[in-house]
This record gives C-alpha cells, structure tokens and sequence, in this order.
C-alpha cells in the first residue's frame, strides 16, 4: 500500500484548524501531522515535521501567505496548495502565489467562515494527492512578476488563418503564460484557452496573462469574435464552443451540464473547433490532471487538424496529455518550452503555413514507402487532403 501524504495545514482561524483536518483526513489515505496559526509557525512546523504537502492561506497575521511561500520555496521547496477567498484581491494574490511556486490553488466557499467547507472536500482531497505525486517535478519558467512585451500600436480586425483551442488543468496558469509569453503581436491565430478555474477568478487570470503576452488576451465573452492575434480565457463554470456565422466566427459560451466533471470542460471546446473549422484547427493538450480534452484531441485529429501534447515530464501533472498519447490521438509531443515556438514557426502567419504544407509535401516525396506512409498517415494525409486555406471570406 502507497505512504500516507503528510500534510502541514496553516491557517490563522482556529475553526479552519479544525474543519481542513477533518475533511482531509476522511480519505484514509491522508494523515495531518500539524497546523500552525501563521507563517512563522508554519516554517518551524516544516522543519520538525517535514510534511509532503502544506495547505496555505493567504490572509494571515504577523508573516502571511504569500511572504510564508516565498520563504518555502527559498529554503525548502515543498508542493503548496494556496487557500484563496473569491475576490479580485484574492485573485490576483492567488496567480502571485502561482507564478512563486504554488502547485495549485483552492476557492474557500463564501460561508467557509460558518464551518461549511464539504463543497471542496473532494476538489482538496484530490489536489492534495497530485501535489504530493507532483513533488519534485521542475516548476514551470514563470517569472516571479511579469514581463510587459510591447504589443502592436494598433491591431486590425482580422479573421484567422488557424483556431488553436488549448486545454489544460493543474500547473497551468504558470505553463500558459510561459507559452503565450512566446508568441508574437502578429501572430494570424486565435488562441481559444479552457483551463479548468472556479468561477472568479477567470478574469483576472486573462488580466494577468494580457500583462505578459504581445497578444490581446481577455476573458472570453458569447459573441467575442475569433481575430488573428486575439486569445480568448474561457470563463470559469461555462462552457465555451465556436460558430461560424455570417458576421465573423465567434465564441459561444454556455451553462449546459459538466462534462467529464469539469465546467469548463476541455473536450467540449476541441469538439466543436473539430467540428467547425475540421483541418483549420489545432488542439494542444497541457498540464493536468484526468482525461478532459483527450477525445476532443482525438476529433480535432480525425476531422485533419494537427494536435499537440506536452512531454509528460515537462508536465506539473500529465494525466490529460498522457491520455491522449496513449489513445494516439497526438500528432507532435513537445516539451513546454517548444510549444510558443512551434505554434508561431508552424501557424503564425500565411507563409508560415505555406512554408509547412511545402515541408510535409517534400516529407512525403522523400518517404514513399509503404511503412513511412503508414508510419505519418495522421500528418502527411492531412496536409494533403486539406491544404491550409491562406484567405479567408
């Protein structure tokens, strides 16, 4: 039988002291070995009991969370799960406490503070386990604050020449902004982003993400047009699809059931870019936890979209890129830090597409045997069949 996750729980309010443990430790697989009222507790605690995990919150007396973090990823990286309120304040302090070297965050319930916190019992008990299986894994290359790159003076509404639907969970926020941090104000894609976030907290993610990135990133809206250099966050417990209509191709958000659990849910955005914009149309799977978003690669691909997943060890968690890998639902596996590159080298603009179609042409001229045609069907086939249109109506 798999150790037990030590958890170090700290949190100012004694009612949390007692209610976190509780919940946390109904999963027998689980075991609190101490609390602390504040940070400065909270570092001696981790020195004495070298726990797998620490829940930490944010608003704290004396040294708080986010001072507590810096210092624990200074002299004793540990995984950290932050407990954030749902406000702008918290938000914004949540994605700080990301780009620090938090694995993951988790919504305190509005009425936590009258003792009710079932509502995320399962949604903690679950990042708890990740984290510890996350332990040690290399953090992704976020800067402690973000850059500013320059963005163009003035962007002209055009329609794209590719949908890039990106779908990814834990570890995410860090990933995603490394990976847009790469990708240039002209850029001719629309990036169409479900990271699975409560609600809340999406808007200030795409806030944050627009301040790092030479792209217009902003919280998705119903009838947000798809424009080249535009990247769309999906709100937080809405589903985002695509259609294309007579006044420009847009995103369409939704309240319909969860899928796979999850609302946003990855595999309902790749779905409906597959089905709408069929060999237009890449899906990059990232970081996280479960299977959403593999099938919906698995569609992208079949409709003659190209699909990317991340290497499983550049991943915080890679349950959603594996999945797909192993369903051999992904045409490319790429690291974190060549996923930016690739998609600006390969989608970034019509001669990027004409330069891509050339090469999987040639690639195919060069290979015509028998197995190198079986071996590259998914990719060659697809470029052949549906050559990228360079101008759009």
């Amino acid at each position: 039988m798999s150790e037990r996750v030590r958890v170090l729980v700290v949190d100012d309010s004694a009612l949390m002291r007692k209610l976190i443990p509780k919940i946390i430790e109904s999963d027998p697989m689980i075991e609190v070995v101490g609390t602390a009222m504040d940070g400065a507790f909270a570092l001696k605690k981790i020195a004495e009991l070298n726990p797998d995990v620490v829940t930490l919150d944010l608003e704290m007396p004396r040294m708080d969370g986010m001072e507590t973090l810096r210092l624990i990823m200074r002299h004793a990286p540990l995984p950290v799960i932050m407990f954030s309120t749902h406000s702008k304040e918290g938000a914004y302090a949540t994605f700080k406490a990301l780009a620090l070297g938090a694995i993951d965050f988790v919504a305190k319930p509005k009425e936590a503070s009258s003792g009710h916190l079932d509502a995320i019992a399962a949604e903690l008990i679950d990042k708890i386990k990740v984290a510890k299986r996350a332990a040690g894994k290399v953090k992704s290359p976020a800067a402690d604050e973000p850059s500013h790159p320059a963005k163009k003076n003035a962007r002209v509404a055009l329609p794209p020449h590719r949908i890039i639907a990106i779908g990814i969970s834990t570890g995410g926020p860090n990933a995603l902004q490394f990976v847009l941090s790469q990708i240039p104000a002209d850029f001719t894609g629309t990036l169409l982003v479900v990271q699975h976030m409560p609600e809340g907290f999406t808007e200030m993610f795409a806030r944050r993400l627009d301040e790092c990135s030479a792209l217009e990133v902003q919280e998705a809206k119903s009838g947000d047009l798809l424009l080249a250099g535009r990247a769309l966050i999906c709100q937080g417990n809405r589903h985002m699809t695509v259609r294309r209509m007579p006044r420009g191709d847009m995103a369409i958000l939704s309240d319909s059931v969860p899928v796979n659990g999850h609302r946003p849910s990855v595999d309902v955005l790749f779905h409906s870019v597959a089905q709408e914009f069929g060999p237009m149309a890449v899906g990059v799977l990232m970081t996280g936890m479960g299977e959403d978003g593999a099938e919906g690669l698995g569609a992208i691909k079949a409709a003659g979209g190209v699909t990317i997943a991340q290497s499983e060890d550049t991943c915080v968690v890679a349950g959603m890129p594996r999945a797909a890998i192993l369903k051999g639902y992904a045409n490319h596996i790429l690291p974190l830090d060549s996923i930016g590159q690739y998609l600006t080298a390969h989608f970034g603009g019509e001669r990027s597409a004409e330069r891509h179609e050339q090469h999987e042409r040639q690639e195919k001229v060069d290979r015509p045997d028998k197995h190198d045609r079986e071996d590259h069907s998914g990719k060659n086939e697809k470029f052949e069949k549906f050559p990228v249109p360079t101008n759009r109506s």
